[in-house]
């Protein structure tokens, strides 16, 4: 997700709409070419921006890339629907949920289990699953949950709560007190919607969460 100020990431599109190839986008805005490549790239241009490329002898390479562009679209649609088959064979009770709970404890979960649970992320998608699997794992009182966002002054916190609030199905009046990060101001985080701070209050979930992921590790030879 670009750092990047958003102004310069509109000059990007502007400048590629009108048939500047990649290198000459990098630049005139002074970013990286690999940067001017990934903003860019979903650009389709028009017959008088292909023309521009065309008499500057830049035409083959956007055509190229276009047939590198749906070559890895189908890549990526073979590995997901080869990704489906496993998924599906997949058990599902909550034995395994709290397995796979666990696991992800593991990586973003909090390690001291005297203050209960604590899973942090920015990832909305990651957050509303380690949910899923917690509240399926586990016979849970929804009254003891509580969120702490993270945000930069330039988010609008009632429209972030409002997002984290109907993601997690936790209630506004369960969030506590946002926390304000340091930020330079220089740069916007387009689309970042803030980072979540999830806690319940139960010490017992946590040691069970880390009990399970520790057997599973030596399970596999690894602790």
């Amino acid at each position: 997700m670009s750092r990047l100020p958003i102004e310069t990431k509109e000059k990007a599109f502007d400048l590629r709409k009108k048939g500047y190839s990649v290198k000459e986008i990098a630049d005139k805005l002074g970013i990286a070419k690999s940067t001017s490549s990934l903003w860019v790239r979903h650009i389709k241009l028009n017959k008088k921006a292909q023309e521009r490329l065309k008499k500057r002898r830049l035409l083959p390479y956007y055509k190229a890339a276009l047939r590198w562009q749906k070559k890895r679209a189908k890549r990526k649609q073979e590995y997901y629907f080869s990704a489906l088959k496993i998924i599906n064979k997949i058990k599902r009770d909550s034995n395994h949920y709290k397995v796979y709970c666990a696991l992800l404890y593991w990586c973003e979960g909090g390690k001291d289990a005297t203050h209960g649970v604590r899973f942090v992320n920015s990832d909305p998608v990651l957050i509303q699953s380690f949910l899923k699997l917690f509240r399926s794992a586990f016979n849970v009182d929804e009254k003891k949950f509580r969120v702490l966002l993270h945000l930069h002054e330039y988010h609008n916190e009632e429209r972030q709560k409002i997002f984290w609030a109907n993601l997690t199905k936790i209630p506004k009046n369960q969030f506590h007190k946002t926390f304000y990060k340091f930020h330079t101001k220089k740069r916007i985080r387009e689309g970042y919607p803030g980072c979540a701070a999830i806690y319940y209050n139960d010490c017992k979930i946590v040691r069970e969460l880390q009990a399970i992921y520790k057997a599973f590790s030596k399970k596999m030879g690894t602790w």
